[in-house]
């Protein structure tokens, strides 16, 4: 039996639409802002933010909060 449509996805007690993206929010720590979650025709995915490696011996959070940057 196939659906009428693309599936919805469901993550803990939230339904996304197919297509749709949201960053995960996971108690106590709250919404992941470094993690991305999307619906693809029912099946949720998710990943990390991937950072390249900071060249430098003490990087910081700048722009990005997910990613280190060398200090100027």
């Amino acid at each position: 039996m196939q659906a009428d449509g693309p599936r919805a996805c469901r993550f803990g007690r939230r339904w996304y639409l197919n297509n749709e993206s949201w960053h995960p929010s996971v108690p106590p720590f709250g919404e992941m802002k470094c993690i991305l979650c999307w619906c693809v025709s029912g099946e949720t995915h998710c990943q990390r933010q991937e950072c390249p490696p900071a060249a430098c011996a003490s990087p910081a959070r700048r722009d990005n909060p997910c990613c280190t940057k060398c200090r100027s």
